[in-house]
C-alpha cells in the first residue's frame, strides 16, 4: 500500500508540473491574468506531494519491503539503521527521486517566499521550473519506477554495495544533490528573467541566494566524498580525477564564476549577459554529471546506472534543456543590455579576471573528462589522469589565486594600484619567503607543489587583507564570509600542496612484531585477530605507532569481507597530528605468513579538508549577511509604506 500511495502522489505532481507550466505560459500571454493565481499554489503542492512520495520510499527501505524491486536489490533485513536509510539513496531511481524532490521543494520554497521580482518574472521562473521537473517526472515514471513491485516477495535482499555501506553515504549524496537542484532554480530564474527581458539587479537578489546556496552544499558535498574515498578506497589518495568526481567539481567551477558574476550584477548592475550565461552554464555541468553517472558510459564505484536507454533518455534531457536555454538566450542576447561600465582596474575587471579563469579551468577538466569517451568510441582507449589535469589546470588556477588576494582590495568601478600597494605587499612578501623557504629546506621538490605552498601561504595572509583598518563590529557579514572563504581555499591549497610534496609511503611485509619506519614515525604489528560486525566479518590489525615527541598511539586498520551482497572493503586506519596524518591499511596474508601493510606519513594532509569546511562557512556567513540585509531592507521599506499610509490618512 505504501508503494502504491508513493506512485500515485508521484503522478499526481507530475500532473500538477504539467498544469504549472501550461498555466504560467498562459498568464505571461496577453489576457493570460486569470490564471497567474494559480502558479504559485501548483509550484507549492507540488512539493508537498513529492516530498509524501520520497517519505514513503524511506518507509520502504526502512521496514525491509522485499516485495518492491528497489529495496530487494539494494538493501537486506540485518543492516544496520543508517545504511537502511542512507540505502534511499544509494541506488540510480531512489537517487533520482531525492534529485525530484529536493527540485519540487526547492520551487515551492520560490513560489512561497519570493517577492522581490516582478510578478510576470516570477511566474517565468515557476514555468521554468516545471518545465525543467517535467522531464525528470518522465524520467521517473517511464523509465527508472522507484516503486516497481515484484511479482512476489524474495526471501532476503540483495544488500548495499560494501563500498557504499559507511557513514559517508549519509551526507556525500543528499549534499550533492542539494548543490545540483539549486543550480537548477538559477537555471530557471536565468530563463525567466531572459522570457520577461527582465534580467537587472532585481533578479540577481533573488537568484543569488539560490548560488550561494547551491555553492555551500556543493563545497561540503565535494569535501565529504574526497575524504570519504581517502579513508575507505585505502590507495592513500584524496582525489583521483575520476569522471564522476570531475562532475561534481565543474558544476562548482561554474557556480563559483555566477555566484560573483551575480554579486556584481546585484550590487554595481554590470555582467548583465555575463550572470545569464553562467545561470545555464551551470546548470548545463549538473545535467553533464548527471549524464556521466547515470548513463552506463562510465564504469565507476560512483556510478548508478549501466542501462544505455536511461543514459539516452537523459543526453535527450540535457539537449533539450541546454539547447533550448542556448537558443533562448542568443533569440533574446540583443535585450540584454550591457550594464554600468568599469574600468579594467577594479573590483569589477577582478571578477571578471578570475570569472575568465574559472571557465578556462572548467574548460580544461570538461575536456580530459570527454576526451577518453571520444576516442573510445573510435576503439581507441586513452587515459587521462593527474600529468594532464594538474599543469593544465594549475595555469588558469595559480593566476586566479594570485588576483584572490588583490581583488578584494580593489574599489569598485575604478582604483588605481598605487592605492593598493602597501596593503598587497604583505602577502607578496609572504608568497615570497614561503617559496624560498621550500627551496633551501626541501630542495628536490616538484615545481607545481612549490608554487602551491607559495601561493597557498600568500592567499591565507592576504584573504585577511580587506579586513584592515576597518570598524571590524559594523564590518557586514558577508565580508567576514569572503575573507573566511579565501582564506579557506589557501589553507586548503597548503594541505594539497605539502601532501604532494612531502608524503612518505611504506609497503612493507611484516610478521606480528615486526617494525618500519614511515616518516618521523615507528610503527609496529602487534596482533592480527578476527572480529565480527552487525553485518560483516573482519581481520583486524593492531598497529602501534611511536613519534619522537610523544607516547606511542594505537591505530586498527581491517580488511572487512560482506556477505551481502559478497565483497571486501579496506578499512584504513588514520591518526591525526597538527603537523600531519598516519594513515594505516592492511593487507592481504602472503605465502610465507607475512602480512602486506601500507603506511603512509603525509604532512599537513587534514588542512586540505579543514580548508574546504572553512570555504563553505565562509559561503554560509556570506549567506547569513545577504538575509539579514535583506530583512533589514524589508523592514525599511516597510516603514517607509506605514508612514506614507499614515500620511495619507491624516490628509
Amino acid at each position: 500500500m505504501i508503494a502504491e500511495l508513493g506512485l500515485a502522489v508521484l503522478w499526481m505532481a507530475a500532473a500538477l508540473a504539467a498544469l504549472q507550466l501550461f498555466a504560467g505560459v498562459v498568464a505571461l500571454r496577453p489576457g493570460g491574468a486569470a490564471m497567474t493565481g494559480l502558479v504559485r499554489p501548483l509550484a507549492i503542492m507540488q512539493g508537498v506531494l513529492v516530498a509524501i512520495s520520497f517519505l514513503a520510499l524511506i518507509d520502504l527501505f526502512l521496514e525491509t519491503d522485499l516485495t518492491v524491486k528497489l529495496v530487494a536489490e539494494n538493501s537486506h533485513s540485518m543492516k544496520p539503521f543508517i545504511f537502511k536509510l542512507a540505502g534511499t539513496w544509494g541506488n540510480h531511481e531512489g537517487s533520482m527521486l531525492l534529485w525530484v524532490t529536493i527540485m519540487a521543494m526547492s520551487g515551492g520554497i520560490v513560489a512561497l517566499v519570493e517577492k522581490r521580482l516582478r510578478e510576470d518574472t516570477l511566474i517565468a521562473t515557476l514555468a521554468g521550473q516545471a518545465f525543467v521537473s517535467l522531464g525528470f517526472y518522465a524520467f521517473l515514471l517511464l523509465s527508472s519506477n522507484p516503486f516497481e513491485r515484484l511479482p512476489e516477495a524474495v526471501p532476503e535482499g540483495a544488500g548495499l554495495n560494501p563500498l557504499l555501506q559507511d557513514i559517508g553515504l549519509a551526507f556525500h549524496p543528499p549534499t550533492l544533490y542539494v548543490g545540483y537542484v539549486g543550480l537548477s532554480v538559477a537555471f530557471s530564474f536565468a530563463i525567466g528573467a531572459l522570457v520577461t527581458r527582465d534580467v537587472g539587479p532585481a533578479f540577481a537578489r533573488a537568484m543569488r541566494p539560490w548560488v550561494l546556496g547551491a555553492w555551500i552544499f556543493l563545497t561540503i558535498g565535494i569535501t565529504a566524498g574526497s575524504y570519504w574515498a581517502y579513508y575507505t578506497l585505502g590507495w592513500g589518495g584524496w582525489w583521483f580525477w575520476d569522471p564522476v568526481e570531475n562532475a561534481s567539481l565543474m558544476p562548482w567551477l561554474a557556480a563559483t564564476a555566477l555566484l560573483h558574476s551575480a554579486s556584481v550584477l546585484a550590487s554595481r548592475n554590470a555582467l548583465r549577459a555575463w550572470t545569464v550565461m553562467l545561470g545555464v552554464i551551470a546548470f548545463s555541468m549538473s545535467m553533464v554529471g548527471t549524464f556521466l553517472v547515470r548513463s552506463g558510459i562510465l564504469t565507476s564505484v560512483h556510478a548508478f546506472a549501466v542501462d544505455p536507454e536511461r543514459g539516452s533518455f537523459i543526453l535527450a534531457l540535457l539537449a533539450i534543456y541546454i539547447g533550448g536555454a542556448m537558443a533562448l538566450f542568443g533569440f533574446r542576447a540583443s535585450t540584454v543590455t550591457e550594464g554600468e561600465r568599469f574600468s579594467l582596474f577594479s573590483r569589477e575587471g577582478s571578477l571578471v579576471f578570475n570569472n575568465v579563469m574559472l571557465c578556462g579551468t572548467l574548460a580544461i577538466v570538461l575536456l580530459g573528462t570527454l576526451y577518453p569517451l571520444m576516442t573510445e568510441a573510435f576503439d581507441a582507449k586513452v587515459s587521462v589522469g593527474p600529468p594532464y589535469f594538474n599543469p593544465v589546470s594549475a595555469i588558469f588556477v595559480i593566476p586566479m589565486m594570485l588576483m584572490m588576494s588583490v581583488g578584494p582590495l580593489l574599489r569598485w568601478r575604478k582604483d588605481k594600484p598605487g592605492r593598493i600597494t602597501a596593503v598587497v605587499a604583505i602577502p607578496a612578501l609572504v608568497t615570497a619567503l614561503a617559496l624560498l623557504a621550500v627551496v633551501v629546506f626541501a630542495p628536490g621538490i616538484r615545481i607545481l607543489p612549490i608554487i602551491g605552498i607559495a601561493v597557498g601561504a600568500g592567499l591565507a595572509v592576504g584573504s585577511w587583507m580587506p579586513l584592515k583598518g576597518r570598524n571590524l563590529r559594523r564590518t557586514p557579514l558577508s565580508v567576514y564570509g569572503m575573507v573566511v572563504a579565501h582564506f579557506g581555499i589557501g589553507v586548503a591549497l597548503l594541505g594539497a600542496a605539502s601532501e604532494s610534496a612531502f608524503s612518505t609511503e611504506r609497503l612493507a611485509a611484516m610478521n606480528v612484531g615486526d617494525t618500519q619506519q614511515v616518516g618521523p614515525i615507528t610503527v609496529k604489528l602487534l596482533s592480527i585477530a578476527p572480529v565480527a560486525g552487525p553485518n560483516w566479518t573482519a581481520l583486524d590489525a593492531t598497529v602501534t605507532a611511536s613519534y619522537k615527541d610523544g607516547a606511542p598511539v594505537t591505530l586498527h586498520p581491517q580488511a572487512r569481507t560482506f556477505s551481502s551482497p559478497p565483497g571486501e572493503r579496506t578499512e584504513s586506519a588514520l591518526h591525526t597530528r597538527w603537523n600531519g596524518q598516519l594513515y594505516a591499511v592492511l593487507g592481504k596474508e602472503g605465502d610465507d605468513g607475512r602480512w602486506q601493510m601500507r603506511f603512509w606519513w603525509k604532512p599537513f594532509v587534514p588542512l586540505l579538508w579543514l580548508g574546504g569546511l572553512l570555504v563553505a562557512l565562509g559561503g554560509i556567513l556570506s549567506l547569513l549577511g545577504r538575509v539579514a540585509h535583506d530583512v533589514r531592507r524589508l523592514r525599511a521599506e516597510g516603514k517607509i509604506a506605514y508612514r506614507k499610509a499614515r500620511l495619507e490618512n491624516l490628509k
